[in-house]
């Protein structure tokens, strides 16, 4: 089996984590988090949490109108002392580590893209990309990873059609951008 590589803007070849690894240490942490916190893994709720927070501050007039927003804000405990606000502070501890371990972690600032793609063009695609997976996310009540994860390892016959038909729809869209990568 070959290692996967990766070459980024200065030329450097850097390795990638085993998939088969990193995917048993994802299915240990799902464990766990079931185990100790009795929640799965999710992202799209620990955001819609911290928004609370941000609109909340700026105009809480807007979230007194919203009752599944006054529920939140009305919790015995402070209602960002939630499992999934957890999660999102140790994605991004995890992923800096992650990153550091395998010396992927650079003072330059790189970005990965691919060859025929500028640099704006890939921070401008990433960002809609993920506002529309963030606003997809919300209208449907919950995100990719805790429907595949969470629902997925529940078993949850819902979960295994959205993700099936994740897969699928990425695989018929890849044909529409293939040549930035190539």
């Amino acid at each position: 089996m070959t290692q996967l590589r990766t070459v980024n803007e200065i030329g450097v070849t850097k390795p990638y984590w085993s998939p088969y690894l990193a995917g048993f240490g994802l299915g240990l942490v799902l464990l766990a988090a079931i185990l100790v916190l009795g929640t799965g893994l999710g992202a799209s709720g620990g955001f819609a949490r911290v928004g609370l927070l941000a609109v909340n501050t700026v105009a809480p007039g807007h979230v007194a109108g919203l009752p599944h927003a006054t529920a939140m804000l009305q919790e015995e405990t402070h209602f960002l002392k939630d499992g999934l606000v957890f999660g999102l502070i140790g994605v991004a501890i995890g992923g800096f580590f992650s990153a550091f371990i395998a010396r992927r972690v650079s003072k330059a600032g790189t970005v990965e893209r691919g060859p025929n793609t500028s640099r704006r063009r890939r921070l401008a695609m990433a960002l809609i990309g993920g506002g529309m997976m963030g606003l997809a996310a919300r209208i449907a009540r919950g995100c990719t990873s805790g429907q595949a994860l969470t629902g997925g390892a529940m078993l949850s016959l819902g979960s295994w059609a959205f993700m099936f038909a994740v897969f699928a729809g990425g695989f018929g869209f890849a044909w529409f951008v293939r040549k930035q990568w190539q």
